[in-house]
């Protein structure tokens, strides 16, 4: 039996919010918010013009030892595929494939760090675990990734979103 995801659109409302703010410091090019009272600037949120550049970012993740020490899953490769939908990129357990739609709600919008992120947590999760999989496990390991990888301030704003949203981390 597969647990509720309870969490989902929680933690979807929280990534908008994120996605957001980082949208609004690329556009206005100041990156110095303020959250939970800290004054912080925002590191650069990396794009990516194609399907295999989101390839080689995968990979390149997958194989940082920090991230091979921490997660057994991370020795399984990720094949990275066009999306023919526009709404949402995903993951498809079962094959290790990230599906990241090109056209749609503005060019690229999931070809970008945070929403390829997201996905390389679902495929970091343990082999054989029955957790919900926007659940605080994920949702930690999400966390986690964005802090060592794009950097502890964007982890800070994502686990504001979360706190904000009412998002169970851990």
């Amino acid at each position: 039996m597969s647990v509720r995801d309870t969490q989902r659109s929680r933690v979807y409302d929280a990534e908008g919010l994120v996605r957001r703010m980082f949208e609004v410091a690329d556009a206005s090019g100041v990156r110095t918010v303020e959250v939970l009272g800290s004054q912080l600037t925002l590191p650069v949120e990396r794009r990516f013009g194609s399907v295999e550049s989101v390839q080689s970012y995968v990979d390149r993740v997958l194989a940082l030892n920090w991230v091979r020490a921490q997660w057994d899953q991370a020795a399984t490769p990720i094949r990275v595929r066009a999306r023919a939908g526009t709404s949402a990129a995903h993951y498809e357990t079962g094959r290790a494939v990230l599906a990241v739609p090109v056209h749609g709600s503005g060019p690229g919008w999931a070809l970008r760090e945070l929403v390829v992120l997201h996905e390389i947590a679902h495929h970091l999760q343990p082999a054989g675990s029955d957790v919900a999989p926007h659940g605080p496990e994920f949702c930690e390991r999400y966390v986690e990734l964005v802090d060592g990888v794009v950097g502890p301030e964007a982890a800070l704003v994502l686990r504001s979103g979360f706190l904000g949203c009412g998002v169970r981390v851990g």
